[in-house]
């Protein structure tokens, strides 16, 4: 369908990519605001879903496509750097990062806790505080992709080469899937099919998720196609393949068949399976079974991820924690980490930046004596100077360790764990719970091991790691005294052991899956609501949310991150009957179930 140009103002807004992106990092309060825009003469609408890829197409056909079309590829690979924190086309950066991880999502995954409350565009008074600032921030890194990519597969032109067309409607799916587990239910279908304003219909995340799974079957029934094509399309598609993907390493080591593609496409039909456990089960292990069956992620160069080492740019994470001082290590996962004597402790995190003086006691900790993190929840101080705020003398990263780190998308260790949850529930994941758990703790490594040869710090420690039968005694001890001495909650060793029961398996199994995919918080909170692992400390201060929280609860998602008119009126219209709740911190999602795991 066809709509003319056109030029609007309202509420979520479709931007134009080059020019302002809807969430302006650099002004954060005009996030979801008006914005005027304009785009081509001819906007196409509603044809996403389709991928005719059985029909003959002419070397002239596919030319004059590719070079119709060459802008658009452009601004898509916008969109895969938008998936990792990027901005306006660009690298991953901190700015862009931060709004989209480190000052939400990550801690209420506990990985960091944000030490001061003072920011140039607002302010985060303790971890689970409603900021209207921040809120919006990874539905705004959503709004990038989907500005970036959704023109290109509603384009007609695209059913030339659709190839391309399938790998940019799974980046689309694999965005939409992560808000819609972020913050619930979303105008899913109309963003898709290129809907340009007010009103927008929310889709539920049962609609969600079953429309991302159609897709991802057609996906992968087109990518499979590929191999019947004639020599010369396939050359002029792992080009184009080259030119404006970098997820997956065809961009610099093409294969012959796009089976990286195949693969990360049914590894987040596997992912989404897990996460019905509980409210769908069969249907659950049905996606699982097809996921597996088909082929998912099993090899280090089949993960989907940005690396900032050999694109050339800083890992966002370094300047956020060592040069702004803007989250520490969290003492959940100190506890965690510690409690199993992992390699990360002494590797990927540095000593106190500053001296630590107790409240109470006076004791003083001196400068670069221990890792040490900071309690989930506690009242943050002001400044991002130890001299005026010493909380800043938490502990941050060992720059070293972090600087060849991926931005992953999809890791082969989270797919092993996926498998090993799916066995461990008598599925058929092609091996045993054991098998998949053992490789997905070897291939866990923070560092891309491409890089560093498969002999940086965490493979030096890692078997004595795995033999651990039991989790060691440790109790955490709060430098600065804010909060009494709190013994650890993590009980269960390393060490697969069959004679464990179930629950204790589980319990294994998330527990290393949260290492392994750290620092990718969406993901492991999504893991520690529908399972309640790993145990962590409770939050502190729940009383500082939107009052749907009592002492000791985890928040289970997001507000809807609309506050102006036309949205408001959308979310009362459509999007609380999609969730089935009140939209507060405490409504749970759909596949949120208060249920056993068993």
């Amino acid at each position: 369908m066809k709509a003319s140009k056109y030029i609007a103002a309202a509420a979520l807004a479709f931007c134009t990519f080059g020019l302002q992106s809807c969430l302006d990092y650099m002004d954060p309060g005009q996030e979801l605001g008006p914005n005027e825009i304009t785009d081509d003469d001819v906007i196409y609408q509603g044809e996403a879903d389709k991928l005719n890829y059985r029909h003959e197409i002419t070397e002239a056909g596919f030319d004059s496509a590719a070079t119709a079309l060459n802008t658009k590829f452009a601004q898509a690979l916008g969109g895969e750097y938008a998936m990792c924190g990027g901005k306006e086309a660009g690298y991953p950066g901190a700015h862009a990062y931060q709004r989209m991880f480190s000052l939400g999502p990550d801690c209420y995954a506990q990985y960091f806790v944000v030490p001061h409350h003072d920011f140039m565009y607002g302010t985060l008074t303790s971890t689970y505080a409603v900021s209207r600032d921040f809120n919006p921030g990874p539905f705004g890194a959503f709004e990038m992709v989907k500005n970036a990519i959704v023109p290109l597969i509603n384009h007609p032109l695209i059913d030339s080469i659709p190839e391309m067309k399938a790998i940019n409607l799974l980046l689309f799916n694999i965005s939409s899937q992560q808000v819609a587990d972020l913050y619930g239910p979303f105008p899913y279908v109309d963003y898709k099919g290129n809907k340009v304003a007010n009103p927008f219909e929310y889709n539920d995340l049962r609609s969600i998720y079953t429309n991302i799974e159609a897709n991802v079957d057609s996906i992968v029934n087109c990518l499979n196609y590929f191999v019947d094509r004639p020599d010369w399309y396939k050359a002029r598609v792992m080009s184009l393949i080259g030119q404006h993907t970098r997820l997956t390493q065809d961009w610099y080591n093409p294969g012959e068949d796009l089976s990286r593609w195949v693969r990360l496409a049914n590894s987040l039909k596997l992912r989404m399976a897990m996460h019905l456990t509980k409210v769908d089960p069969e249907m659950a292990q049905k996606w699982a079974e097809e996921a597996v069956a088909s082929g998912v992620i099993e090899a280090g160069d089949q993960q989907a991820m940005l690396q900032p080492a050999m694109l050339g740019f800083d890992h966002p994470l370094l300047v956020i924690s060592n040069s702004w001082g803007d989250i520490r290590l969290s003492a959940s996962f100190e506890s965690l980490l510690k409690s199993l004597n992992h390699p990360y402790v002494n590797n990927v995190f540095a000593r106190n930046s500053a001296q630590m003086t107790h409240a109470k006691t006076r004791e003083v900790t001196p400068a670069d004596s221990l890792v040490v993190g900071m309690r989930e929840g506690i009242p943050t101080g002001i400044g991002q100077s130890a001299d005026n705020n010493p909380q800043i003398g938490y502990s941050g990263f060992n720059p070293e360790n972090i600087v060849m780190a991926p931005i992953y998308i999809m890791k082969w260790a989270e797919v092993d764990f996926l498998r090993a949850e799916g066995a461990l529930r008598g599925w058929n994941m092609g091996g045993t719970a054991e098998f998949f758990y053992n490789r997905g703790i070897e291939n866990a490594d923070l560092e891309d091991p491409m890089i560093t040869g498969g002999y940086g710090f965490y493979q030096q420690g890692l078997q004595d790691y795995m033999a651990q039968e039991s989790a060691t005694e440790f109790t955490y001890k709060d430098p600065l005294g804010s909060t009494p001495d709190m013994p650890s909650v993590t009980k269960i060793g390393v060490k697969w052991n069959e004679a464990d029961s179930r629950e204790v398996k589980l319990e294994k199994i998330i527990t290393q899956k949260y290492i392994a995919i750290f620092p990718f918080s969406y993901e492991a909170w999504t893991d520690l609501r529908r399972t309640g692992y790993p145990r962590l400390f409770p939050v502190l201060n729940t009383q500082d949310g939107d009052g749907s929280l009592n002492d000791g609860d985890l928040i289970r998602r997001m507000p809807f991150p609309g506050y102006d008119d036309a949205s408001l009126l959308d979310i009362q219209t459509t999007g609380l009957k999609a969730l089935g709740g009140s939209d507060q911190q405490g409504t749970r999602l759909w596949w949120d179930i208060d249920a056993p795991n068993f």
